[in-house]
């Protein structure tokens, strides 16, 4: 489970390869739909006690802005962290 403030929920539109939710094509902040140009970096990293891992994507998006969004292949959702 996400804790409350560290990260939100988001919908994403993603590419279906042969695993499931493989790359993101589109996300939506707040009902605005934000396309993928560029996937600028892509990576994994495990929780603190090993278990459920994440695939983050560093991505430019269709509004300007460079945006990290990550796949919770344990609760199977996208989230989008949150700063502060």
């Amino acid at each position: 489970m996400e804790r409350a403030g560290r990260s939100r929920e988001v919908r994403v539109v993603s590419y279906h390869g042969y695993r499931n939710e493989e790359t993101p094509r589109m996300f939506f902040i707040d009902g605005e739909e934000i396309r993928i140009l560029k996937v600028i970096r892509m990576w994994k990293a495990a929780d603190r006690d090993g278990g459920a891992v994440r695939r983050y994507f560093k991505v430019k998006g269709s509004d300007g802005y460079n945006h990290t969004i990550y796949y919770d292949e344990y609760n199977e959702r996208w989230f989008l962290p949150q700063k502060g």
